[in-house]
């Protein structure tokens, strides 16, 4: 029975002009929202993902959900890798800056051990431009 289904569906999609595709729709809106600076969807981040759906009669916020405690995690977890980040690169600037100067000191030592003139050429004024 399930060989007869299978040659059945197969000799229809082979037959039939119309193509069968496996990528997913545009989904609406997405471009409007990147235009005005929102998520690509509304359930990416925002007061109806971030905020409790609900709250108890007497005013106590309710238990934070697994989502909502995931994405808290997720953030804090890229809070932490741009701080590393960032402190990677302030150690790298100062590195290259102390580098930079330290070739400046060894350029001025290189031209404090040349010869100086002497005699007349050291009395002889120099033009300047």
């Amino acid at each position: 029975m399930a060989a007869t289904v299978r040659l059945l569906c197969g000799s229809v999609f082979r037959n039939s002009s119309r193509q069968f595709s496996t990528t997913c729709g545009v989904q609406a809106g997405e471009k409007w929202r990147k235009e005005h600076g929102l998520a690509r969807s509304g359930t990416e981040y925002g007061p109806l993902t971030d905020l409790p759906d609900w709250s108890f009669a007497d005013g106590r916020p309710a238990p934070p959900l697994k989502g909502q405690l995931r994405r808290k995690q997720e953030r804090e977890v890229l809070a932490k890798r741009i701080v590393m980040l960032n402190s990677e690169m302030d150690r790298g600037i100062e590195m290259w800056k102390g580098r930079v100067e330290e070739a400046e000191r060894m350029e001025e030592h290189k031209k404090s051990l040349l010869l100086k003139p002497k005699g007349k050429r050291l009395l002889k004024k120099t033009p300047q431009n």
